[in-house]
């Protein structure tokens, strides 16, 4: 086996936000609503506006033992330094074989809503910024190449979700959090017939920054019940969010009108993306005599066909197949996924990418390297390349670091 590959870029870890971040950078009137740590005896807590919001332990698991994982909250005296200090991180992924790592928000939310939920959207739109500030200049500054910057956007305004996008782009970003569904948000779905999102899907493809969308990144947990286990809620997520989300981008309008738009979907598996491909395909098959035409929605179709004719929409373009466009726009990302792996050639070797979760209870740290060829044994060096390291350097347009000498 080629030495490279003892090293892979990650496309999905966390970091938990220094609790400096926003009251260094937001102005004196704004700090004391804004985010901030307290400690006292209830405990340690992330305040904002008023509303206080612990952290889970789940979120800071790394270097623990899985018989000790626990929702209760955390301090971060309890966390390994490598969930929030940027050196501390490098060590870690030095240790684990990460040669590159691009880092969801924690307290913003996997898509930064917790600022879209604001009160007030003056302060909410400079968290925004300062984050994206930090992350950019702090976090990933601290060496730049080992840390892709990824922002978050002010979702609640799409034209400065736009300027945000190119503001940010201009300073190194090379990635978009967005949410798997904006719609359970409390805001227009990507199927919006005004163009709410165009904005910020002319700007993410003119940058050429994919959109990640990370699996709960719709603050909405789906289950069959309200009594459904977690558990197994948990094992249902992927398969009732992220598939619905591609199949949602698949059948907008978006990416036929958008040739550089990019979109991945962040911790949702890939064993599921063989099936969704083929049923859009039939779907697309069968359905398009009529759905190109006259397309309608859910809520018409419910209404009744014909109902309302204001309400029909213009049709869809049915003219690519969704095989295609999954193909050329969407990004499958996994962790640990026999069968998908199993599946890889009717996915798409260059449609795929791996991930550790640092510091997350899903994480492979510190066994990242092994677990990943243990996952793709059977294939050659060069598909597990592609998946491992340079289907992340095209899709996010950064160039793969040198190794370190040694791994610690």
């Amino acid at each position: 086996m080629d030495d490279s590959l003892n090293w892979l870029v990650s496309v999905d870890d966390h970091v938990l936000e220094p609790p400096h971040v926003w009251q260094d950078r937001l102005p004196a009137k704004f700090k004391e609503a804004g985010p901030h740590i307290v400690s006292d005896e209830h405990g340690e807590a992330w305040v904002f506006e008023g509303q206080r919001k612990p952290t889970t332990g789940l979120s800071a698991a790394a270097g623990k033992k899985r018989e000790d994982f626990s929702p209760l909250p955390v301090t971060y005296a309890d966390m390994r330094p490598g969930c929030y200090e940027p050196n501390a991180r490098i060590e870690d992924m030095n240790r684990g074989g990460i040669l590159a790592s691009l880092c969801f928000p924690s307290f913003p939310r996997f898509c930064g809503q917790e600022f879209t939920e604001a009160n007030d959207k003056e302060l909410g739109l400079l968290c925004v910024q300062a984050y994206n500030d930090w992350m950019i200049d702090e976090w990933c500054g601290t060496e730049p190449g080992r840390l892709i910057p990824m922002v978050i956007l002010p979702l609640w305004d799409p034209q400065q979700c736009a300027k945000e996008i190119e503001r940010t782009a201009a300073k190194g970003a090379k990635a978009i959090a967005f949410s798997e569904n904006p719609y359970q948000l409390g805001l227009p779905s990507i199927h919006d017939r005004s163009g709410y999102w165009e904005p910020m899907v002319s700007a993410a493809n003119d940058t050429r920054m994919p959109v990640c969308m990370h699996l709960g990144s719709s603050s909405q947990l789906p289950s069959t019940s309200p009594d459904m286990p977690m558990v197994g809620v948990i094992a249902l997520t992927p398969v009732a969010s992220t598939a619905a989300a591609c199949i949602d981008w698949l059948f907008s309008p978006w990416l036929p009108k958008y040739p550089d738009l990019k979109l991945c979907l962040s911790e949702g598996g890939i064993g599921w993306i063989p099936y969704v491909i083929e049923r859009c395909d039939h779907v697309v098959e069968v359905q398009r005599g009529w759905a190109g035409k006259d397309d309608f929605s859910a809520d018409d179709y419910l209404k009744g066909w014909g109902a309302d004719d204001e309400n029909v929409g213009n049709g869809l373009d049915l003219s690519i197949m969704p095989s295609e466009l999954f193909r050329k726009h969407i990004f499958g990302c996994f962790i640990e996924d026999p069968f998908g792996v199993a599946s890889i050639e009717k996915i798409g070797v260059d449609n795929v990418m791996i991930e550790t979760d640092y510091p997350h209870t899903d994480s492979t740290w510190p066994n990242c390297i092994e677990v990943a060829h243990k996952e793709l044994a059977g294939l050659s060096d060069d598909v597990k390349r592609k998946i491992m390291q340079t289907n992340a350097a095209r899709v996010f347009n950064f160039e793969l670091p040198e190794p370190p000498a040694t791994r610690q």
